[in-house]
């Protein structure tokens, strides 16, 4: 027996090397690196710098916010529209499926730098078809660009487009997944498509929806690419600036790597935190 444990252990040896190399230990450094003063060379040892900083910063708190902003619109919006997309998606009078959610699931294999450049050309103030479409119906032309709010409403767009499609399908998984015998028993009831939806279909989702929700929520504690490429590195103003583009200041652009650490590690904290509340939202009643 105990040969046989030593043989897999054997085997699994060079993963776990890797990942101890690639994985733990830069855990464990960035973490140690956070309470050292990285400004000077050789770098020393201060306990209190990066994390005093960090709760007096004014840019940490706009960018905290400006994440809370998207994390409480966008995610309950994006969830919202990927159920109704797998229903529909689900629907047995829908013809050609399969072609659908391809379609709906395409956003994501769309390059970042590509999608970004068709959303500003989409959304430009002189030419953009948004503005064209708005004035239409009457509506002035909105400055996506300068006006921090309507940045804001940019972003929320531009995740949602790209991130509802990747949650509708893992939905629909959900939805084939509950037996055909619970509607069918709900119809002899004579109970109508809604409440069957509302009482049957959602409970049952329960666990996956939850699931999308806590994958949303780590997806946006660290945006980055939205804001970066779509409004100009969190422009105008920093009305967009998330956390993850604050931390890529920091570490790449001012070089002060125990600060970026600093907030990297508060970002983990929140999406830890805000998930495990979501667990506890959704948790099943005893």
């Amino acid at each position: 027996m105990r040969l046989r444990n030593r043989s897999a252990y054997a085997f699994l040896a060079p993963y776990l090397l890797v990942f101890a190399a690639f994985w733990v230990w830069p855990i464990i450094d960035s973490f140690l690196i956070s309470f050292q003063n990285t400004r000077v060379n050789p770098w020393t040892f201060n306990l209190s710098l990066n994390w005093g900083r960090l709760f007096g910063d004014p840019a940490f708190y706009n960018a905290l916010e400006n994440t809370l902003i998207i994390l409480i619109v966008q995610v309950p919006v994006m969830i919202t529209l990927a159920t109704v997309m797998a229903v529909l998606l689900n629907s047995p009078l829908l013809k050609a499926r399969g072609i659908f959610r391809f379609a709906f699931f395409a956003p994501v294999v769309v390059g970042e730098v590509a999608y970004a450049a068709v959303f500003r050309l989409m959304f430009n103030v002189d030419f953009g078809i948004i503005n064209k479409l708005l004035g239409g119906v009457g509506i002035a032309p909105v400055s996506w660009f300068a006006d921090p709010h309507a940045a804001m409403v940019l972003i929320v767009i531009a995740v949602t487009w790209r991130w509802a499609g990747y949650n509708a399908i893992i939905i629909l998984s959900g939805l084939q997944s509950i037996p055909e015998d619970v509607y069918e028993a709900a119809t002899l009831d004579r109970v109508s498509r809604f409440k069957q939806f509302i009482h049957i279909t959602l409970p049952l989702l329960k666990p996956i929806i939850l699931f999308c929700v806590v994958l949303s929520v780590i997806g946006t504690m660290q945006l980055f690419t939205e804001p970066y490429l779509i409004t100009n590195r969190g422009g105008p103003g920093g009305g967009t600036e998330t956390l993850g583009l604050l931390l890529y200041r920091q570490a790449f652009q001012s070089t002060n790597f125990g600060y970026a650490s600093a907030i990297a590690y508060t970002m983990a904290a929140l999406a830890v935190a805000i998930s495990l509340l979501n667990l506890w939202v959704g948790r099943e009643p005893k």
